[in-house]
């Protein structure tokens, strides 16, 4: 049998998802990003989403949502070879503006009110932050992420 000759590029895959949402707009809007941003999966881990307004593009039928009861249940299906990577305003977290995002990653949001529970941050391969002193909007926070990732890997 013959083989084929043709490559195809290392572009690798990413999910992003949301611990604790405090609101379901915020599904919707990160459902909406992750899809133009090229997101393979969105999931959410403790609160399940109740479909809404906000998702004028009907991401839904485009990329899957998963959930999770919790942290134990998302970490119990993460991909092989797949690194959890919170977005935390941390000391131990990784500016941004420097991290090297995995080609092979889940980015974990926490609520707006209370980031990530100690659990999730214990389980995170890595860390990494937005600049500011703040809490932005938890599905403003997982677009910047996912734009920073599609600009650097796409170099």
């Amino acid at each position: 049998m013959a083989r084929l000759k043709q490559t195809y590029p290392d572009t690798g895959f990413f999910g992003i998802g949301i611990v604790n949402n405090a609101d379901e707009l915020n599904i919707g809007t990160l459902w909406r990003s992750a899809y133009i941003m090229g997101a393979s999966f969105i999931f959410t881990v403790d609160r399940k989403y109740k479909r809404q307004t906000s998702d004028v593009v009907n991401a839904w039928q485009k990329i899957p949502l998963y959930h999770y009861d919790d942290i134990e249940g998302l970490l119990a299906n993460l991909p092989y070879d797949t690194q959890l990577i919170g977005v935390e305003l941390d000391d131990s977290a990784k500016a941004i503006e420097t991290f090297e995002h995995p080609h092979r990653c889940i980015y974990l949001l926490g609520n707006e009110q209370h980031g990530l529970p100690r659990q999730a941050l214990d389980k995170c391969h890595q860390l990494v932050q937005l600049p500011g002193n703040y809490s932005l909007n938890v599905s403003v926070a997982g677009s910047i992420v996912m734009y920073d990732r599609t600009a650097k890997l796409k170099r």
